[in-house]
């Protein structure tokens, strides 16, 4: 077969002279599942304390009518992501190194300091929730634990390599199941509920639209757009059998066939609990006539006489579990940005001495995210409005991703296909025209 030109299902490009029998036999299920990692992090992380909020609100201000939303935005971050992990597996680096060679350095710079703004308030609201969580389970110390938490976040990722805890950190995606489990304990209408999600009956009002650019933001997120391109990198760099595709391109074909499908099952993953989020909620707090919340975890307080102690008890144990994976990926995302942009060293397989810039970013984002706890801010406010700000700025960075892999410079043979670029496209038209929307209402 050498001298033919292979394509994978989603349309990648394989170089001349790559025979796929062999590869395709190195892709088997259990190996498959086995190295799950990028895509199933990123997804887990996109369901923090800031999305519960998020997506918390829209079922009880909106009921069932933004159920659509999940069906809607799964291919649209689906192809996001893919492109994010796409450019990282085939350049060797993250989104901001990339971009720092083709856009103007302030321009870069304005980017990456609307991201750390974003991610220092969505770890402070996050961090804020864990501690509000545990004090509702113990029935003390929200301060304490929201230290605790803040410690224990800094001490993984500055003292423990990345390969060791990253394993841990899948595990912690089971929690996320308990927002399935408590659909399961109520009574609902899903004959309604198909409904509602096929004809949504909402009205053009500037409400709707936050809310839809916050669902949008907190669902195709800067931060995981910037950490999965990073992680990419990562494993890369701690694999001895891989390297960047535009050196190796033989590699090509497992390695785009491993990015589709961790990242289909991690979004696939991340929407599943979205969408249960939403509805929970929208079955409880809103059919109930509780249409808003005051901080997530008064979201687990609120829905215990309606779904009994076990709901209140997972909902708790899932603020505290998402935000344990959530605030590494948000200060780490933080860090790649700053330290890529800036050419420093970056990596969390590296000791800190070797890459004093990339942990003192890292240690920054949290300490200044910790102030939001004693701020004196509302812990939803802040987690709900950090979620429309990522739905804002992810518009240019979605356009600076597109002209990424879409440049042969950049991405030599490995550029999108033309489905993939069509798709990405459409995602970014889709971001901006809601942002859009929502400053025209406003």
């Amino acid at each position: 077969m050498r001298g033919k030109s292979w394509h994978s299902d989603n349309g990648d490009h394989v170089p001349p002279g790559i025979l796929p029998k062999p590869v395709v036999h190195r892709m088997r299920r259990a190996a498959l599942f086995e190295k799950l990692g990028p895509g199933l992090i990123t997804g887990a992380a996109d369901d923090d304390p800031s999305g519960i909020a998020t997506y918390s609100q829209a079922g009880a201000q909106f009921g069932a009518n933004m159920l659509w939303t999940m069906f809607f935005l799964y291919p649209l971050m689906t192809t996001m992501q893919m492109i994010s992990a796409r450019i990282g597996r085939v350049t060797g680096h993250g989104l901001a190194a990339n971009m720092r060679r083709i856009f103007p350095s302030w321009a870069v710079t304005v980017l990456v300091a609307l991201l750390f703004m974003a991610n220092t308030i969505n770890i402070g609201a996050d961090l804020a929730a864990m501690g509000a969580a545990a004090e509702l389970v113990l029935g003390w110390g929200s301060h304490i634990f929201t230290l605790l938490f803040a410690l224990a976040s800094l001490t993984l990722q500055v003292l423990v390599p990345y390969h060791r805890y990253v394993r841990y950190l899948k595990w912690l995606t089971l929690v996320l199941f308990a927002y399935v489990g408590v659909v399961l304990t109520i009574e609902i209408d899903w004959s309604g509920v198909a409904l509602r999600i096929v004809t949504p009956q909402l009205d053009l009002t500037r409400e709707t639209a936050t809310v839809v650019v916050a669902v949008f933001g907190t669902t195709i997120s800067p931060y995981l757009l910037f950490w999965q391109a990073s992680e990419e990198v990562e494993d890369d760099e701690a694999d001895p059998t891989t390297d960047p595709l535009i050196d190796h391109p033989e590699q090509a074909l497992v390695q785009f066939n491993r990015i589709r499908w961790d990242t289909y099952i991690g979004m696939a993953f991340a929407n599943l609990v979205a969408f249960f989020i939403i509805l929970t909620t929208a079955v409880t707090l809103h059919d109930a006539g509780m249409t808003d919340i005051e901080t997530s975890a008064d979201a687990a307080q609120a829905l215990r006489p309606i779904a009994g102690d076990l709901a209140f008890a997972l909902f708790s144990l899932g603020i505290i579990g998402t935000g344990l994976l959530a605030v590494p990926v948000l200060a780490g995302s933080a860090a790649y940005a700053v330290c890529e942009s800036r050419g420093w060293a970056i990596g969390l397989e590296h000791k800190p001495r070797e890459a004093v810039g990339f942990y003192t970013v890292i240690g920054l984002a949290t300490l200044i995210g910790l102030g939001v706890d004693y701020s004196g801010l509302d812990p939803i406010r802040a987690l709900f409005w950090s979620a429309v700000l990522n739905g804002v700025i992810s518009v240019p960075l979605m356009a600076a991703m597109m002209i990424v892999v879409s440049r042969k410079d950049e991405m030599g043979q490995f550029v999108a296909s033309f489905r993939l670029r069509v798709m990405g496209w459409f995602a970014t038209a889709c971001m901006a025209a809601a942002a859009t929307t929502m400053f025209i209402l406003s």
